[in-house]
């Protein structure tokens, strides 16, 4: 049952967005709206995402610490550099969008019996995508199988990773690595990754304080 506190904040269709800084301890800050394209972009610039939703309602979060990769700190092993000089994988951006956030939701994740990635996200994160603000990474193999993969959304000179799935080993890092080396030529400065796993930290991301997160993304360019 959700707290019948101030926090969650229940939204109407077109309610403003509450203030990012207070959560409960989850990191929920609001319940309700909806997907839209400007609902999502309006969230990602003040530091929330949609979770997941129930019943067509979206949970929108700011969790507190935030995992984040500063691309100049990317980290790549001994082993994935071999995998580099070799040339493993092909790696394409934003080549079969809707192929890759499916794919991201059918990978079985440890410790979940569904996926949070509804219908609804990827008919909203489609969408994004034809306006060119959700971008998708591929990875394919030698046979041209697509083995790997993400997706998040680019807004000015921060990109939100959503979600990424791998069905041969180390695709999807290898899709990643090729993609942050990217983002840092482009200019991207900040690389949103939500929460901390074994899998990100060995990549070079950090925790760091929410408050500390939304103060960075308020001087970043995010239009």
């Amino acid at each position: 049952m959700l707290p019948l506190n101030n926090f969650p904040v229940f939204l109407r269709p077109n309610d403003p967005f509450p203030f990012p800084y207070l959560s409960d301890e989850e990191g929920l800050v609001a319940v309700g709206g909806y997907l839209s394209t400007q609902r999502l972009l309006d969230a990602y610039r003040i530091g929330l995402f949609p979770w997941f939703e129930e019943d067509g309602i979206p949970f929108w979060f700011s969790p507190d610490p935030r995992c984040v990769l500063y691309p100049h700190n990317l980290r790549v092993s001994k082993s994935m550099r071999s995998l580099f000089n070799h040339q493993a994988f092909e790696v394409t951006i934003n080549q079969c969008f809707e192929k890759v956030i499916e794919a991201c939701a059918e990978i079985p994740r440890e410790g979940q019996t569904d996926t949070w990635i509804s219908e609804t996200f990827i008919e909203a994160y489609t969408e994004l995508h034809y306006r060119k603000h959700a971008v998708s990474v591929e990875v394919w193999d030698k046979k041209q199988n697509l083995v790997g993969g993400l997706y998040g959304v680019r807004i000015g000179n921060v990109f939100f990773g959503e979600s990424m799935f791998s069905k041969v080993s180390n695709a999807s890092k290898y899709g990643f690595i090729s993609f942050v080396r990217q983002l840092q030529d482009e200019g991207v400065q900040l690389i949103d990754c939500q929460q901390e796993t074994p899998h990100l930290v060995s990549l070079g991301a950090v925790s760091i304080g929410r408050n500390d997160f939304l103060e960075e993304i308020k001087h970043l360019n995010l239009n």
